[in-house]
């Protein structure tokens, strides 16, 4: 298992943590998930050998947030 802190731009309620936790808990290979508001960071703990950062970033995107990569 591999372990990100990745800065999100656009996040600022309940509704984005909710939005950005379940689009990447949904994807294949993710354990979990965890935004944190205050900093506007995902913490997301993956099986590098199913998913990776292009995806996780991909799926912020479709969530309609912007990853900084």
């Amino acid at each position: 298992m591999k372990e990100v802190k990745i800065t999100v731009n656009g996040m600022s309620c309940h509704h984005c943590k909710n939005a950005v936790e379940s689009a990447l808990k949904n994807l294949d290979g993710v354990e979990n998930a965890e935004v944190n508001l205050a900093e506007k960071s995902v913490k997301v703990v993956f099986d590098d050998a199913v998913a990776n950062l292009e995806k996780i970033y991909s799926e912020i995107e479709e969530a309609g947030y912007e990853p900084v990569k």
